[in-house]
């Protein structure tokens, strides 16, 4: 009888599990945007986003980026993206765009993040533009990212309350 009360955990557990990368998966393709959902991780936005906040985004090919649009690029050589304003657009004779981006908390452009010798983002450095957002939701994430034990001791707590006995 236990085996088949682990066994349904299991399935349970695996469900959940599919159901929510099916998800991930579905908003990439209606949004365009490899990560449809992102946390501010910084102050360097405020006062437009605090940190925690939950940010939605989109990436159409489309749309052109403009001057004081928010977006969350990527550089080469770093590992989590970042959330800042569009300062300045540069468009070159053959259409290309380039464009240079600053945090509104922040006294200077981002030219300082780019990679070396890097001066301007291009649109493939863009993983999506802000659309909406929902305040501090993204709390928890930042919590269990910084306190490893915050993660160790929600997990355990959930972990309590999940399986009847």
């Amino acid at each position: 009888m236990l085996v088949i009360v682990y066994y349904d955990d299991v399935l349970n557990f695996g469900m959940i599990v599919s159901s929510a990368l099916m998800i991930w998966k579905g908003l990439m393709v209606v949004t365009g945007s490899e990560s449809p959902i992102v946390v501010v991780l910084s102050g360097s936005m405020e006062p437009a986003f605090h940190r925690g906040d939950l940010l939605f985004l989109t990436n159409r090919i489309e749309d052109p980026i403009r001057v004081g649009e928010i977006v969350v690029f990527r550089i080469e050589g770093r590992e989590i993206p970042i959330v800042h304003r569009v300062l300045k657009i540069h468009e070159k004779q053959n259409g290309d765009i380039k464009f240079l981006t600053k945090g509104d908390n922040n006294a200077v452009d981002d030219r300082g993040l780019y990679k070396r010798g890097q001066h301007w983002l291009e649109k493939k450095d863009v993983v999506g533009r802000a659309r909406g957002f929902v305040p501090y939701i993204g709390i928890v994430t930042i919590l269990m990212n910084d306190y490893p034990k915050f993660k160790v001791r929600a997990l355990s707590f959930s972990a309590c309350f999940s399986h009847p006995s």
